[in-house]
């Protein structure tokens, strides 16, 4: 009886982990894969006398695996009168099938074995999720690959999504710059060059170069939203055809808004290249030296506002429909900063530049103190906020921007953690957007924008609210979503930014990159690796998804694109640089010691004491 009954037990140990009644694979069940040389097979690590085998190719998908049936699933192990075929791997205890060696699982004391420790059941766990892992990571380089757009024969970009299911393709096919970001980032982490040079070169030809006095055509200077390849009967011979790019600076986008992110992102990307490959000839040409000083006296230009971040329209970035975010949005101010801080360090010495690069240095030094200053809330200066005198008249007065106390909103109240802190949303005279945007403040820690402690604090605040802001998928494009007469007003009655939707509190997996690398740059990379840990058990599932819905991220958006390239890049990137955090440098910039100098200066003196004759070096009112 004990030899049966202590038979019995291995035979459930290695049982329930891998085998459904009805003997189909699921993804719980699986435990390891081997691609053994010559063999196409992928083989599941288990009882070797319950074996299953099923055919495997590199492009094997999760939900393919799903629908496999396993050849043999018939149990030939000896019975329990005459328990064998049973043999250890090492002296821990942990049992494995072994039909050519046999041993007594009673041995001479009559007792059963420890079949199975904590610690061994926690290591198969591990090698569990490790095989899954890999199996997902495959299927994201392929889906990726299959991505990719070619011009004149060389890669060029990735197209926003690949949905083989939806019949709509609207504009979904074209290149889009802030979307190929992560892609990019993947390539050059995986050492793929020619397809970031190439996209680089070929998208600087379609910046605008030339002034108008159309108000329908770009500014100088400006980079397009998003390019397809077309192919056209070449001019001249209609038995001939050749490709084009045609650019999208936002005439045919919703709302017909110009992207102010774009050409920012494209100076990111430039100087990530640089460091990636090593290859300095690219930033060395003379139109990409030309295509970022359009860039930056696109944005440094006069005009009639009085602050030192950019002012733009609804809509200029990521988020790009009407939610609200016009005036001085913070994702716009983070990488305008980032932008700079890059730009900085690429542009070439010599006297044409003087004068940019001073204007630059002006810029970076109000902006930081800005943002730093006027942006940043946590419970202490909540609290201040909630005291402030209005109607103040001076140069020294503390509520600067005439602040309502009772603008403070009810739910902020209660959801401020007693230890974190985060950047507003938005800042204007009078008005203070208190929602919480995701890429903004991870932004603004990867650029430096904030001091360490606010960086700290940020990473902080993601942890205590961690419910809230990740909940069952990572992450929150903003919180808390607009409802109810808010919402009608704010969005006019947006029937796709709907509550816990899309821009309007959605959940977006590619926004996991950019935490990724806030995470690594503060040293606290384990916080990036759980929201990871969360979305790779849904993502490949779900058939990478471009958002979610609801509050908790629950369901696949109502109007999600699936095989959503940007979706799949941002999971790339963060398991690539959770491998490797050494390479989460060529995103990051470190503040400087000329920037904590002069901003140490604005600190402990008014810039506009007195007033008096204009100064030859430019001053911003901060």
């Amino acid at each position: 009886m004990v030899a049966m009954g202590s038979s019995e037990a291995i035979l459930q140990v290695f049982r329930a982990p891998f085998i459904k009644p009805d003997s189909t694979y699921s993804l719980g069940s699986f435990i390891k894969y081997k691609k053994k040389s010559g063999s196409n097979v992928v083989r599941l690590f288990k009882c070797s006398s319950i074996y299953h085998q099923f055919p495997a190719s590199p492009t094997t998908r999760i939900d393919n695996l799903k629908d496999k049936r396993f050849e043999s699933s018939s149990c030939k192990c000896q019975n329990t009168g005459s328990v064998s075929g049973f043999t250890t791997e090492n002296e821990n205890s942990t049992w494995f099938v072994d039909n050519a060696k046999e041993f007594n699982t009673i041995q001479e004391t009559g007792r059963s074995p420890n079949l199975l420790g904590s610690e061994d059941v926690q290591n198969i766990e591990k090698e569990n999720e490790s095989s899954l892992s890999d199996v997902i990571e495959q299927e994201a380089w392929d889906l990726l690959r299959e991505s990719i757009v070619h011009y004149c024969g060389s890669p060029i970009g990735t197209i926003a999504a690949n949905d083989p299911t939806s019949s709509s393709v609207l504009n979904y096919d074209q290149v889009f710059i802030r979307d190929f970001i992560p892609s990019g980032i993947a390539f050059l982490l995986n050492e793929e060059y020619d397809i970031v040079r190439n996209f680089i070169l070929h998208t600087l030809q379609l910046q605008s170069w030339e002034k108008t006095m159309d108000c329908h055509s770009p500014g100088q200077g400006l980079m397009p939203a998003s390019f397809k390849v077309r192919t056209v009967p070449l001019e001249g011979d209609d038995t001939a055809t050749e490709e084009i790019l045609d650019p999208d600076f936002g005439e045919a986008a919703i709302g017909r808004v110009a992207p102010v992110d774009s050409g920012l992102w494209w100076i990111i990307l430039l100087r990530a290249y640089g460091k990636s490959s090593g290859d300095t000839s690219l930033v060395e040409r003379i139109d990409v030296q030309t295509g970022i000083k359009m860039i930056l006296k696109l944005c440094l230009a006069d005009g009639f506002d009085m602050f030192p971040t950019l002012l733009v329209a609804d809509g200029p970035c990521m988020i790009d429909r009407r939610m609200g975010i016009h005036g001085h949005p913070l994702e716009i101010q983070a990488l305008f900063y980032s932008a700079l801080m890059c730009a900085r360090e690429m542009l070439a010495p010599e006297d044409g530049s003087a004068d940019l690069i001073r204007a630059l240095n002006n810029r970076l030094v109000a902006l930081s103190f800005h943002i730093r200053e006027y942006y940043w809330v946590d419970l202490k200066k909540l609290n201040e906020i909630y005291r402030y005198k209005t109607e103040e008249y001076s140069y020294d007065a503390v509520n600067k921007f005439n602040i309502y106390p009772d603008q403070i909103p009810p739910w902020l109240v209660e959801w401020m953690p007693n230890k974190g802190g985060y950047l507003i949303g938005n800042l204007q005279p009078a008005h203070m957007d208190f929602r919480f945007f995701s890429l903004g403040n991870f932004w603004s820690v990867v650029s430096s924008l904030v001091t360490v402690d606010q960086s700290n604090a940020i990473l902080d605040l993601i942890d205590a609210k961690w419910a809230d802001l990740v909940a069952d998928m990572p992450f929150k494009i903003c919180y808390p979503a607009l409802e109810g007469q808010e919402w009608q007003i704010i969005t006019g009655c947006d029937p796709k930014n709907t509550p816990w939707s899309y821009h309007n509190g959605g959940s977006w997996p590619t926004l996991l990159w950019q935490l990724t690398v806030a995470c690594i740059k503060m040293d606290r990379p384990e916080i990036a690796a759980r929201a990871v840990k969360i979305a790779e058990g849904r993502l490949a599932q779900d058939k990478w998804p471009e958002y979610y819905d609801t509050k908790r991220g629950r369901f696949i958006g109502k109007q999600s694109r699936l095989f959503q390239t940007w979706t799949i890049a941002g999971y790339l990137v963060s398991k690539l640089l959770l491998a490797n955090p050494n390479k989460a440098k060529i995103l990051m910039t470190d503040e400087d010691s000329d920037l904590v100098n002069a901003f140490s200066c604005m600190i402990t003196s008014n810039p506009r004491k007195k007033r008096g004759p204009k100064n030859s070096q430019k001053t911003y009112i901060v």
